[in-house]
């Protein structure tokens, strides 16, 4: 029997993954209620066995995303006395639910390990009406055809010809295809007769690569990271630009490179990691010295932030009252790095005689949903009180979930709340509209108040389609960003030119990582896509030490040991050079070493969360550096963070940002 907890959450599954975006097929939602999804992970995954995923198994394969299992079973129209075959088995769980459905299911999996766990599995949990064996699954089960259904759990570069003949007159085919092993669309195909087949687009997915003889073939067409060549490392030590201490690290020949770009993107392979924002902030004090950069954009909220660049800058913006960076994950934006580095601008600025050329200090995350508000709310007091009247009516549609926003779009997805999305663009509207009516009074007020109104629209609709798919509420989240961005640009005229501090995940061009087989995009790409040249990425790596991190969302801060990189990771051939810390040019880099690096391969990813025990399945994702990043930033040690605890802050003025 199921746990409670794993019962709740396979009906929220079914509530908010599967009904909310369209199935109806009742016979696919009865039997993804009956089948125990958490019995097809390792025990380390048991938790995420519901959520909005495919998820890793053995052999590097993984289990479909049970929105995906759904679709292809509801398109396959399965009847009670179908005969079905499923190619690239995996798990075993697809072919369980279809058994639910159905009076037979032959499933293939081409590895021998994988198919005898699903075998078991299957017979262990009762579906005694499953056949699975180890095989080519492109060449079908010829000894059971036809199939009236055949379901293939991943993509091929063709629809293999056994699989189209095995099927029944009448029959379904249910395939991923795509010209590259990276990205697929979802073909349903019908037998009409004999000789002829109907083809259907159900849409772009990403699906491991089918291998077979009418599949992918060969080390090359496959994106499996390879082993690396003996001659990569030795290529990066001679071409890597080495340094011993950050603080006297040449960084001349990488302004050179950075040349006239208008944006410079300082990733991180993980939010805890000291030497990352040492770095970073030895890179951004030299753009601004050399270079006259003004504005220092975070993966912070705007108000938070805000606190920040009312400090260095003596903004007549009034600060929200609440402590910035109080909220988890605290350590990411208060730590002594950062400390160090606003202390710095403030000085910085402090000597010189011309504002305009201050750096300022902007957030561009959507999380505050109610500082924001609360910041909007305190403006319009003060310059329009007739406007702030309205929107308090209009935000109170959000009051009853400002301390839990996820709470809000549980309740819109499931139709007993009322969606607050025309309120919320109504006030920005308003705003906007009356900006030139207001900005006499205060432009540096009224800017902080615009971008707190687009923040509370963007994050009612973030939170609003967060249940619909994370691609979905992450390419919101970072359209947001990026086009925060791009309003602090423009406020702060033509002349401008920004640094960006935030996680490698979203400063290097997804389009050359898996996220875009997921339709994922974010910053780096959309600055790409808008800058050209003119924007310039810079990721950061490491191979082991230790991090600031926790193991749960909301849970307390640990000093975590990073675990020496997976063996099919860029990590591990920037190890094997023996350099202790260096700077690459990608860019601009040598050819040889360019194409070597070129090989699709595993990249690490610690995020505020950190689980050594999965690191594989929860911490990598393949990606091409050298078209991720323009250049790349190495430490082969590095150390956590230094958290600022409460007691240094306490006897700072009112202004400092860091201050209780």
């Amino acid at each position: 029997m199921p746990s409670t907890a794993a019962f709740t959450a396979q009906q929220e599954m079914i509530e908010r993954q599967l009904i909310a975006r369209g199935i109806r097929d009742s016979s696919v939602l009865r039997a993804m209620a009956e089948v125990p999804r958490e019995e097809f992970v390792s025990h380390e995954l048991v938790e995420f066995a519901y959520a909005d995923t495919p998820l890793p198994i053995d052999e590097e394969q993984t289990i479909s995303q049970p929105y995906i299992v759904a679709l292809m079973l509801e398109a396959l129209e399965l009847g009670t006395g179908d005969k079905v075959l499923d190619v690239g088995t995996g798990s075993g769980y697809a072919a369980a639910v279809a058994s639910r459905m159905t009076a037979e299911v032959y499933g293939i999996e081409r590895h021998a390990s994988l198919a005898r766990a699903a075998a078991e599995r299957c017979r262990r949990l009762g579906y005694s009406n499953v056949r699975i064996r180890q095989g080519d699954g492109t060449l079908g089960w010829l000894e059971h055809a036809p199939f009236d259904a055949i379901m293939v759990a991943a993509g091929g570069p063709d629809v293999p010809p056994a699989l189209k003949e095995q099927l029944a007159i009448g029959g379904r085919l249910i395939i991923p295809i795509g010209a590259t092993p990276r990205v697929q669309n979802l073909l349903r195909i019908h037998r009409v007769d004999h000789d002829h087949w109907k083809q259907e687009d159900l849409g772009a997915v990403a699906f491991v690569p089918l291998v077979g003889v009418a599949g992918w073939l060969g080390a090359d067409s496959v994106p499996a990271a390879p082993p690396a060549p003996p001659r990569l490392p030795a290529l990066i030590a001679r071409h890597a630009e080495p340094f011993d201490d950050i603080e006297r690290a040449e960084l001349e020949p990488l302004l050179d490179r950075i040349g006239d770009a208008r944006v410079v993107c300082l990733g991180e392979a993980s939010h805890g990691t000291a030497e990352f924002y040492d770095m970073r902030a030895a890179i951004t004090r030299a753009l601004i010295e050399r270079k006259g950069f003004t504005i220092l954009a975070l993966e912070a909220d705007w108000p938070e932030a805000q606190r920040l660049d009312r400090f260095v800058r003596s903004t007549t913006v009034e600060p929200h009252p609440e402590q910035a960076f109080d909220r988890f994950p605290t350590w990411m934006w208060a730590n002594r790095q950062v400390r160090a580095c606003v202390d710095w601008i403030k000085s910085y600025n402090d000597s010189l005689a011309d504002s305009a050329r201050h750096v300022g200090i902007y957030g561009l995350d959507l999380y505050s949903l109610h500082r924001s508000i609360a910041s909007v709310l305190r403006y319009l007091d003060d310059v329009d009180p007739a406007a702030a009247r309205v929107a308090r009516h209009r935000y109170g549609c959000l009051e009853p979930w400002q301390q839990d926003p996820a709470a809000y779009g549980a309740a819109v997805l499931s139709g007993r709340y009322q969606a607050c999305e025309k309120d919320v663009v109504d006030m920005l509207t308003d705003m906007i509209r009356n900006r030139a009516r207001l900005a006499d009074k205060d432009p540096e007020r009224l800017f902080d108040a615009v971008r707190n109104a687009d923040l509370v629209a963007h994050a009612e609709e973030y939170y609003r389609v967060m249940y619909y798919g994370s691609a979905t509420s992450w390419n919101l989240r970072d359209q947001h960003m990026f086009e925060t961005l791009e309003a602090v640009l423009r406020h702060r005229g033509t002349a401008a030119r920004a640094v960006v501090w935030a996680h490698n995940s979203h400063l290097g061009d997804a389009e050359w990582t898996e996220m875009s087989a997921r339709g994922e995009y974010n910053i780096g790409q959309l600055a790409r896509n808008r800058f050209g040249e003119d924007a310039y990425l810079v990721g950061f790596g490491t191979d082991h030490g230790t991090v600031a991190a926790a193991s749960d969302w909301g849970g307390p801060l640990e000093i975590k040991r990073v675990r020496p990189a997976h063996e099919r990771s860029y990590e591990r051939v920037c190890h094997e050079s023996g350099v202790r810390a260096f700077l690459l040019p990608l860019r601009t880099g040598h050819a040889a070493l360019r194409r070597e690096l070129g090989a699709e391969r595993l990249e690490r990813a610690i995020g505020v969360i950190y689980r050594p025990e999965t690191e594989l399945q929860s911490h990598y994702f393949k990606a091409v550096l050298p078209r991720q990043f323009d250049e790349w930033i190495w430490f082969d040690e590095t150390r956590a963070v230094d958290p600022l605890p409460v007691a240094e802050r306490e006897g700072m003025p009112e202004t400092y940002p860091f201050a209780v």
